[in-house]
């Protein structure tokens, strides 16, 4: 029998594959808790539209994140911080402030979208990566000043 998986169930299949099970199987188990449903022409149909749906969604999405990139890349960071004897920072800069810093001037970004190997230490310019989407990152440019 025929199935089209509406729900990720490990080992088995993801949501949206077909597949073919054993009767029971697809009775007693997948269809009975929700994880499948029989393939007929009416199930097809909404697989399709549903893929195309999604597929839309995520396209608007790639466009929304091209047009944060844009204007993200503008963006000159600016922190003042304090320095002791031969210009060495006291603390670092970390993604939580670049964050905060970002959502002030109206971004709304995650921290985890920023990419900060090591918080950054030293006076002077710095480039830092943000993954606005699974394609989309913008390099946004911080100044560290005393």
């Amino acid at each position: 029998m025929q199935v089209i998986f509406v729900k990720d169930l490990r080992k088995q299949g993801k949501k949206g594959d077909i597949k073919n099970v054993k009767d029971g199987y697809a009775w007693n188990y997948l269809i009975k808790n929700g994880y499948a449903i029989p393939v007929n022409e009416q199930n097809l149909n909404d697989l399709t539209h549903q893929k195309k749906r999604e597929e839309k969604q995520q396209e608007s999405q790639r466009q929304e994140a091209l047009k944060v990139k844009e204007r993200i890349e503008k963006e000159n960071l600016e922190f003042k911080v304090k320095v002791g004897s031969d210009d060495r920072m006291f603390g670092s800069i970390s993604q939580k402030q670049i964050k905060e810093e970002l959502s002030k001037r109206g971004y709304i970004i995650d921290k985890k979208q920023i990419e900060l190997d090591n918080p950054i230490t030293s006076l002077g310019y710095h480039k830092v990566n943000i993954n606005l989407y699974s394609s989309v990152s913008a390099i946004i440019k911080i100044h560290v000043v005393k």
